[in-house]
C-alpha cells in the first residue's frame, strides 16, 4: 500500500433521489491500496460508485483524483480518468460475444475491421487470467450463467489499464476457487499501483484483502480505520448499528417423507446427469463450481428449460413428470427465485405491491375477473410486516428499495401462492449482514413448517450454515452428497472438482 497522499478523495458527497440518500459521504483511497467500502443495504455504497464512476451526478460536495478535480457525468468520462468500475448486477449486452464484451471500448481492426483473431487472441489471454477456460470468446454472452458473466465483466474492466478499479461485490456470484483466482490478479495489479475500490458484505474478504475500511450507515461516513483494527464482530455493529447472530436455528429435523426425486436428468448443455431426493421438511443445499449446471438444474426442474431426458417424481406417485413451463410447476406446488432478481424476477418500474401480488394475481381475482384490491392490499401489507421489509409505502417503485428489501419483496412474491416445495437460486447474493441473517431465518421457519426447499449458493459457508444435507454437481453430474455430520468444506470443494481432474464417477452414475 502506497503511504503517500490519496489518489483519490471525496469530501461530503451528498445525493438525494425522492429522499435523502447521501448525506456526507468522506473517502480517501490511496494508490496500490485496496480500500474497502461497507454497510447495510441501502446505506449509500452503490448510489456513491454511480458517483465516482460517471452514472448519477452528487447534489453536493467535491471529488478529486490524484488532485486534480472530479466529477464525470458518463461513465466514458470516468473511464477516460482511469477509473474502471464492475457494478453488483451484470450489464453485458446479450447479443455481443464474450470477446467482443471485454474489449467494446477498443476493439482491435484492421483497414477498418474487426480484426477478430486479435479479438479472440486478446479475449482468450484474460479469460485465461481468470481461469476461464471453459468459456469460448466467440460464444454469446446470453449463454453464460450469471457467475461467469461477472467474470466476463472483471475480465473487461481489467483488460485495459486503470488508476482505480472499482469492485461492487464483485464475488457474490463466484465459487471460491473463482474468487481466488480474482484476489490473485487484484494483488498482481495493486503491485503495479492500480487502487482498488472493494464493496462486499463478505467480511471475511475484506479482512483478508482491505489495507482500510470506510463504513457508511444510513448515508453517511461513520468510521474509517486499518482493517487490522476491526474484527468481523465490530465491522457488523459499526454497520447497522446493533449485533447479528450468524447462528440458524432449526426447531424441527427434517421427515423422512420424499418430496421430489430427480433422476439421471439432462439439460443439454450444462446438465449431464443430476439425481438426488428431496424429503419435506428438509433444505437440501448445492454446492459446485461456477459452470457446474445448479442453477440450469433448477430451471429444468421448474420447466424454464425443459429437460430432454431423466425422470421426476412428486412425492410418493410413481409416474414420471417432467414440467413444460413454469406455470405448470406453479399449479403443482412449486416456487422458483432466481439468481438474477432483476432480469428474472423484478419488474423494476412497477411498485413493491404490484410485484408482490404478480404471481397470486388470478387468486387475488374476484368473480368478474378483477383484481380484488382490498384482498391484495391486506395480503401485500402482511408480509411487508412480516418480512420486515423497509419501504417508504407499498406504491414505492421496487427498484428504488436496496437489494436486501428488493430480495424479500421476491420471497414474499412466491409465499403468497402458498408454495410446498421451494427453490431458491443465490438468495442472499449481494446483500448485507442484517438481511442475510434474516432471509436465513426465513429459511429455516418455511423448512421447519414442513416446506421442502432445494437451495443453491456458491458460498460454501452459508450452505453448512443451512442445509440438512449437500448435493455436489461437477460439470452437470451429480457426483456425492454429503449428510450434515459429513459436512467438510475440503471434502466438498474435492467433490465438486472431481469431473474436471477425472476423479469423478463414470458416467451413468450419480449420488442420490
Amino acid at each position: 500500500m502506497s503511504n503517500g497522499g490519496p489518489l483519490f478523495d471525496a469530501r461530503g458527497i451528498r445525493k438525494s433521489y425522492d429522499v435523502p440518500v447521501l448525506l456526507g459521504v468522506d473517502l480517501e483511497i490511496r494508490a496500490g491500496e485496496c480500500h474497502a467500502l461497507i454497510g447495510e443495504n441501502g446505506a449509500g455504497k452503490t448510489t456513491l460508485v454511480k458517483i465516482i464512476s460517471g452514472l448519477t451526478v452528487a447534489s453536493g460536495g467535491t471529488m478529486t483524483l490524484a488532485g486534480q478535480p472530479l466529477r464525470p457525468t458518463t461513465r466514458g468520462e470516468a473511464s477516460a480518468r482511469g477509473i474502471r468500475t464492475v457494478m453488483q448486477e451484470p450489464t453485458a449486452v446479450d447479443t455481443l460475444t464474450v470477446g467482443e464484451s471485454i474489449f467494446i471500448d477498443a476493439l482491435p481492426h484492421r483497414w477498418g475491421w474487426v480484426d477478430r483473431d486479435a479479438l479472440a487472441r486478446n479475449a482468450r489471454a484474460r479469460l485465461d487470467d481468470l481461469g476461464l477456460r471453459d468459456v469460448d470468446p466467440s460464444q454469446p454472452v446470453s449463454s453464460l450463467g450469471i457467475g461467469q458473466r461477472q467474470m466476463v465483466e472483471i475480465a473487461a474492466a481489467i483488460s485495459r489499464p486503470c488508476r482505480l478499479l472499482i469492485l461492487d461485490e464483485p464475488t457474490a456470484a463466484l465459487t471460491d476457487a473463482d474468487a481466488e483466482r480474482l484476489f490473485a490478479v487484484l494483488t498482481r495489479l495493486q503491485r503495479d499501483g492500480t487502487a482498488v475500490l472493494y464493496i462486499s458484505h463478505r467480511l471475511e474478504e475484506v479482512r483478508r484483502l482491505a489495507d482500510r475500511v470506510t463504513v457508511l450507515r444510513g448515508g453517511t461516513t461513520v468510521a474509517r480505520q486499518p482493517t487490522t483494527t476491526l474484527s468481523t464482530d465490530d465491522m457488523i455493529t459499526l454497520m447497522v448499528g446493533r449485533t447479528v447472530s450468524a447462528t440458524v436455528a432449526r426447531e424441527t429435523p427434517p421427515g423422512k417423507t420424499v418430496a421430489l426425486r430427480v433422476r439421471h436428468m439432462r439439460s443439454a448443455p450444462a446438465v449431464r446427469d443430476v439425481s438426488f431426493d428431496l424429503h419435506w421438511g428438509e433444505i437440501l443445499g448445492f454446492a459446485g463450481l461456477v459452470g457446474a449446471g445448479r442453477t440450469e438444474t433448477m430451471r429444468a426442474i421448474y420447466g424454464a428449460d425443459p429437460p430432454q431426458a431423466g425422470d421426476m417424481f412428486l412425492g410418493d406417485d410413481d409416474t414420471s413428470t417432467r414440467f413444460r413451463s413454469p406455470r405448470q410447476a406453479v399449479a403443482h406446488g412449486l416456487a422458483f427465485l432466481s439468481e438474477d432478481r432483476h432480469q428474472q424476477g423484478l419488474l423494476s418500474h412497477l411498485s413493491v405491491r404490484a410485484n408482490m401480488s404478480l404471481a397470486t394475481l388470478r387468486r387475488l381475482a374476484g368473480t368478474m375477473g378483477w383484481v380484488d384490491q382490498r384482498a391484495e392490499h391486506t395480503a401485500t401489507d402482511r408480509f411487508i410486516e412480516q418480512l420486515g421489509i423497509k419501504c417508504a409505502s407499498p406504491t414505492q417503485p421496487v427498484e428504488r428499495l436496496s437489494g436486501g428489501n428488493q430480495q424479500k419483496v421476491l420471497i414474499a412474491r412466491w409465499l403468497m401462492g402458498e408454495p410446498r416445495i421451494l427453490i431458491f437460486d443465490e438468495p442472499t447474493r449481494g446483500i448485507d449482514p442484517g438481511a442475510r441473517a434474516e432471509v436465513h431465518r426465513l429459511l429455516a421457519r418455511l423448512a421447519d413448517a414442513g416446506s421442502a426447499i432445494l437451495l443453491v449458493s456458491s458460498d460454501l459457508r452459508e450452505l453448512i450454515a443451512l442445509s440438512d444435507r449437500i448435493a455436489v454437481l461437477s460439470r452437470g453430474k451429480s457426483v456425492d452428497t454429503f449428510e450434515r455430520q459429513a459436512f467438510d468444506a475440503t471434502r466438498i470443494m474435492t467433490a465438486a472438482f472431481s469431473e474436471h481432474v477425472g476423479t469423478g464417477l463414470r458416467d451413468g452414475e450419480a449420488a442420490n
